[in-house]
């Protein structure tokens, strides 16, 4: 009985309409209605994904120093395009190797879409496909044509 009871049937305050019947819980069954009733419904979806578009960042760097940049857009899950035709040869290797180690180090990928030219990107865009294949295809099928 609580307090509030207690003063009441004491002093003979209590209406018969007031009196409300106390149940003795099972600890087991306390501690669940306990819990159920205080755990609210997890129903909510964050659409925080969907709203966001996907970016991707075109570069054609001159030299080495601008790896470190588009090493930052993949790090900031942002794809990026990069064509290495102003480069010097030993530098684009160095750029792609750097590259590679930052798409590794992140989970992405890195293919060739051409002689000069590479696609990175992060750990949530996938790449299917090869389109030096898709090239090399395409020109056995145009030599067959020609002969």
């Amino acid at each position: 009985m609580s307090i509030k009871t207690k003063f009441k049937s004491f002093f003979a305050l209590e209406d018969e309409d007031d009196y409300i019947e106390e149940y003795d819980y099972p600890e087991e069954e306390y501690e669940q209605t306990r819990y159920n009733k205080k755990q609210p419904k997890q129903n909510v979806v964050s659409l925080q994904s969907v709203q966001q578009t996907a970016k991707v960042i075109l570069v054609e760097p001159r030299v080495y120093d601008e790896v470190q940049e588009i090493a930052d857009h993949l790090k900031n899950r942002k794809a990026v395009v990069i064509n290495l035709q102003r480069v010097q040869k030993d530098q684009a290797k160095r750029i792609v190797d750097f590259l590679s180690g930052t798409v590794y180090a992140i989970g992405g990928d890195i293919k060739k879409l051409g002689a000069n030219t590479f696609f990175c990107t992060p750990d949530n865009v996938d790449i299917t496909g090869s389109i030096s294949e898709m090239a090399a295809e395409f020109n056995s099928e145009e030599m067959e044509k020609r002969w």
